[in-house]
């Protein structure tokens, strides 16, 4: 079988008689600005097409100090929110000739820093990051390297970065408020043992709206690491049976998942006697028996301000742009969960 020939910027400018430079200024879009005339466009780019000349992408890279490439880091891409978040990013990125190379930290930062320094060497044009708790240094460093970053779900407090988000505080408050509002009174929250802020504020938005009903606080934090999805449900388990409770408010929507279970495999009645709600919505929770009221982020918008941000930063050569700060509207979706039962 006949090896395809290997076409190359040199061999083209051979074959059209013009100077390497003339092509490769045409192939990286920059014909216009040096000024190439519109027939000589034409003539190299309907070449390149009948011979199906595909650049080296590294070649490409090295040449322009771009790699048209993007990545976007979370916590786990397979979660719900965050891949939907992603879905919308790859498609933004694609209309304007932008890959995406998406990874999980697992919320570690070793592996969030063996992997922004992995992207480093390939020389992505910029980061959109979920951070782990304690890579702050290394977000600062990036920023200091003037290279394009946006933190987004939750951020550093006092570190000066691009990011886009929810207010966590607010959103926590109306749906604590939304169960108030409904007749419950014994309100347990379960969340994440965390400092870092999405969790820290929605913790703080629960606590608001049961303080100012005089009402008890009944949190349950659960370790993020090193404990199994089993161990997960046997904490919940324990703090819904042996606590005093008539409502569950979940932080996030995996914790919700894991607290229905332990309903189903316990005391499956229960769960039309207790008030529901979680944070995060998911497709599940809308045809779940009872459907389950829940707090939207807007995931599509999200994604939009992403991307509008970072295509801005990587379009404008002036690296001392002030950082932008984009807080986003989150949704409550009451539904048959937070219907006080027994009216």
């Amino acid at each position: 079988m006949k090896k395809a020939k290997k076409h190359s910027v040199k061999g083209i400018a051979e074959k059209l008689n013009i100077s390497p430079t003339t092509v490769s200024f045409v192939l990286n879009g920059k014909a216009k600005e040096k000024k190439i005339s519109d027939e000589m466009i034409e003539r190299v780019l309907a070449y390149v097409k009948e011979i199906n000349y595909k650049p080296n992408q590294l070649a490409q890279s090295l040449r322009t100090g771009k790699s048209k490439i993007i990545v976007f880091m979370v916590e786990d891409i397979s979660n719900h929110f965050f891949a939907s978040i992603a879905r919308k990013i790859e498609d933004l990125a694609y209309e304007k000739d932008y890959k995406v190379l998406f990874c999980s930290n697992e919320n570690r930062d070793k592996k969030s820093r063996d992997l922004i320094q992995l992207f480093k060497d390939r020389q992505v044009d910029g980061y959109i990051i979920n951070p782990s708790p304690g890579i702050r240094d290394d977000i600062e460093k990036l920023i200091t390297e003037n290279i394009p970053v946006i933190l987004f779900d939750r951020y550093f407090p006092g570190l000066k970065t691009n990011y886009v988000g929810i207010d966590n505080e607010e959103a926590s408050y109306r749906a604590a408020l939304h169960l108030i509002e409904n007749g419950f009174k014994k309100i347990g929250f379960i969340t994440l043992a965390t400092d870092q802020t999405q969790m820290a504020n929605r913790k703080k938005g629960y606590l608001k709206a049961i303080n100012e009903n005089g009402f008890a606080h009944k949190v349950l934090e659960i370790e993020f690491e090193g404990g199994n999805h089993q161990r997960r449900k046997e904490l919940i388990k324990d703090f819904i049976f042996k606590e005093d409770l008539d409502a569950i408010y979940f932080s996030t929507n995996y914790l919700t998942q894991s607290g229905l279970e332990v309903f189903k495999e316990n005391s499956p009645e229960l769960i039309d006697k207790f008030g529901i709600l979680t944070f995060d919505d998911h497709e599940f929770f809308k045809i779940h028996t009872p459907t389950i009221s829940a707090i939207a982020q807007p995931k599509d918008e999200m994604a939009s301000e992403l991307m509008k941000l970072m295509l801005g930063m990587l379009k404008n050569s002036n690296k001392n742009l002030p950082s932008k700060e984009i807080i986003l509207s989150a949704k409550l979706f009451p539904r048959n969960s937070t219907i006080q039962k027994g009216k």
